[in-house]
């Protein structure tokens, strides 16, 4: 029989669900950890004053009970006893406040102090006496329920149909002017209407959110006085991130998050999420212990098998999280399931998806962590983006992942800009990227829009500064320059960096339109990182995840070229949206689909012939045209109707100097219209031409023309 609960004996409660559940008069409290002797639940007033109360139920190796009487709003944390014994993988350590692996929201920032760390600071064999409690975050109690409306009709875009504009939260609107101050920065920012106006204007249909699980700062960085501002450190797998929050971190950024997401798909915009469940915020060995470690770290982590004392670093980020036990694959599902169901997000993005898809040491596509995706009902039904490398050995995967998965086409990235900086690597590796890369992904059954295209991301350079620096300048990170690639190896003019000389600048800008419509007109899912849109500058730094600040964010005060590179943008994406043959649902065969002999695609040479078997593997060749079949298009519209186009021809001419191409003549066409040309401030075209006619070709520079047959 059940007794009143006390600060020394709750009732017994229940093992699931895990984490902290409020039925209305009470709330039950359940953590899993194998290795525990004892475990107590923390409760903290709003004075910090702590009550601790141990969890003496133990089923199948979760501690749990119930409070009466505890509401949302609790503040709380666990303390889990056990052995102190690095060199074995045991990490317990009663005077570090731990956070729940399942709280649906966290409270306050890692402070720096001796106290955080598991261990004495250089004798990791040394239990640190010391309490952190002041120091760490706390985990909240919250109460579910939310005011969805018709929020169950989502958008829900085919992937075909999809344009990712990937933004960081903060960033995207803590300088924003028509958004109110308390705002900008927030979750509430993104869902006022200016925010969505700007995404709406541009046609993007989904947005993908950098990490907004709950994170903390590495010690690092907070001893230089620098924050994490990109977010991949994350703590907290069901909780979004309290620093976004403009109404409050007691549970209230949970409501205010359901609210952007519905702001957002009342906009027509989906919600995906960039989540890291690779590693976490605890680091290596040296790190702080918050909660994975010291609740049950050989269940958790991957450990070296020679020293248990030593994390196995797959990630770069100092541990590697463990996907291959039930347990830790059963949080990971957890959480994705929550996202979907709970908060109503479209997608996921993995960060260094190859670190989970490891076995013993290899990335396995047989692993249990797809086979779970595969079958769940839930998951296996929204938008899946891998990151298909880590930087572990074989973790480059670009390809490689199984059906229902998308990824990001690193191979794509670095072709285009290969193209684009004069380092041509062939027409044949150029034709496949641009035509979806099915050298990647048709022998697997996957469509063109497996691959996410992309030429930059918050990793890296923007696009201003790709095509404004040969070198990175990242000295602000405090890290002497040593961070971030080495080199651009760009096409900055020959000048390092910002310049008055209008000539150069003229060029640059240039090739920021030569990307973006390359980009935007390419087959499979284009991806546009936030503020290329309007060259966005980060003055060099190529790995700005601890700038907080102007560098980072998005500028708002704009000036006319960088309207006009934002008009530039939303003519792309509109041309996209209107014309199915930029969006192909299948792959193009090279053959002809009608009577009279044209091909779906076809390649042509400044001569106006098709490419002949050496020019297909010349890396000399700088004058290429894709031809785009619109009327044999290999698609069909959402009843199942046969879907047909317009024809286009799409130049890119890489080459310095000003040529002319001959286009080409019939059956293929027998006039052409130019109605995109980025030698023009503005990407304006206009001109006609007729079939076998000369069009002349501004040096580097790419033109789009309409057929007409």
């Amino acid at each position: 029989m059940n007794t009143p609960a006390s600060p020394s004996r709750p009732w017994p409660g229940r093992p699931h669900p895990f984490g902290a559940t409020w039925d209305g008069e009470g709330t039950n409290f359940a953590l899993y950890s194998s290795s525990a002797e004892a475990v107590d639940v923390c409760l903290f007033d709003g004075a910090g004053r702590e009550t601790r109360i141990p969890l003496e139920e133990s089923t199948h190796h979760v501690w749990h009970g119930y409070l009466p009487q505890v509401e949302p709003g609790q503040r709380y944390g666990f303390r889990v006893h056990g052995p102190f014994d690095p060199a074995s993988g045991l990490r317990f350590n009663p005077a570090k406040l731990l956070l729940d692996p399942y709280a649906k929201a966290i409270e306050g920032d890692l402070r720096l102090d001796d106290a955080v760390f598991g261990s004495v600071p250089g004798r990791d064999g040394v239990a640190q006496p010391g309490d952190s409690a002041p120091f760490v975050p706390k985990s909240v109690v919250v109460h579910d329920l939310f005011p969805w409306g018709d929020d169950h009709r989502r958008p829900r875009y085919a992937w075909s149909d999809t344009v990712i504009y990937e933004l960081h939260v903060k960033g995207f609107t803590a300088q924003h002017p028509g958004i109110p101050s308390e705002l900008r920065g927030t979750y509430a920012g993104l869902a006022h209407p200016a925010a969505i106006e700007h995404l709406q204007r541009l046609g993007v249909t989904a947005v993908e959110l950098m990490p907004v699980h709950h994170f903390v700062s590495e010690p690092h960085l907070l001893r230089k006085g620098l924050t994490n501002y990109w977010g991949y450190n994350s703590v907290g797998y069901f909780a979004p991130h309290a620093g976004y929050s403009s109404g409050g971190t007691g549970g209230e950024q949970v409501r205010e998050f359901k609210a952007m997401v519905r702001a957002l798909h009342a906009a027509g915009i989906e919600v995906i999420l960039d989540v890291v469940y690779n590693h976490t915020g605890e680091g290596d060995q040296t790190g702080p212990t918050l909660a994975f470690r010291g609740i049950d770290n050989p269940s958790y982590y991957r450990l070296e098998n020679g020293d248990r004392s030593q994390y196995r670093d797959y990630t770069g980020c100092g541990n590697t999280l463990d996907v291959r036990t039930p347990h830790r694959l059963q949080r990971v599902m957890d959480s994705l399931r929550y996202w979907v169901t709970a908060m109503h997000v479209d997608g996921f993005r993995f960060d260094l998806a190859s670190a989970l898809a490891r076995s013993l040491h290899d990335v396995d596509k047989l692993s249990a962590f797809f086979d779970v995706i595969q079958q769940d009902p839930v998951i296996s039904q929204v938008k899946l983006i891998a990151e298909p490398w880590d930087v572990g050995p074989g973790g480059y995967q670009v390809g490689e992942f199984p059906p229902l998965w998308t990824e990001w086409n690193g191979k794509y990235r670095d072709t285009v800009r290969d193209v684009w900086r004069g380092q041509n690597g062939g027409v044949r590796e150029l034709a496949s990227r641009l035509s979806g890369s099915s050298d990647l992904y048709q022998d697997d059954g996957r469509r063109p829009y497996a691959s996410i295209n992309f030429v930059t991301a918050h990793d890296g350079f923007t696009l201003r500064d790709l095509t404004t620096y040969e070198h990175k300048h990242n000295h602000a990170n405090g890290e002497d320059n040593r961070d971030g690639d080495n080199h651009n190896r760009s096409w900055n003019g020959g000048v390092e960096g910002e310049t008055d000389d209008p000539a150069i600048e003229t060029l640059r800008r240039r090739q920021a339109r030569n990307l973006l419509a390359t980009l935007l007109l390419s087959t499979g899912v284009p991806m546009v990182s936030m503020g290329d849109e309007v060259r966005r500058t980060q003055r060099g730094n190529n790995n700005a995840y601890c700038q907080d600040n102007g560098l980072s964010w998005m500028p708002w005060d704009l000036t006319g070229d960088q309207q006009d590179l934002c008009g530039f943008v939303e003519r792309l994406i509109a041309l996209r949206r209107t014309h199915p043959v930029f969006r192909q649902r299948a792959f193009f065969l090279g053959e002809a689909v009608g009577t009279d002999g044209v091909k779906d695609l076809a390649w042509f040479g400044p001569d106006g012939l098709e490419l002949t078997h050496a020019e297909w593997f010349d890396h000399g060749v700088q004058t290429v045209a894709m031809y785009l079949d619109g009327e044999g298009i290999r698609s069909r519209g959402p009843r199942g109707e046969q879907v047909t186009d317009d024809s286009f021809l799409l130049v890119l001419h890489t080459g310095h100097e000003d040529r002319d191409l001959v286009l080409p003549k019939r059956p293929w066409a027998t006039r052409y219209e130019v109605v995109l040309d980025t030698a023009a401030a503005d990407g304006d075209g206009g001109r006609t031409y007729p079939a076998g006619e000369r069009l002349p070709l501004v040096g580097r520079s790419v033109a789009l023309l309409r057929v007409t047959r």
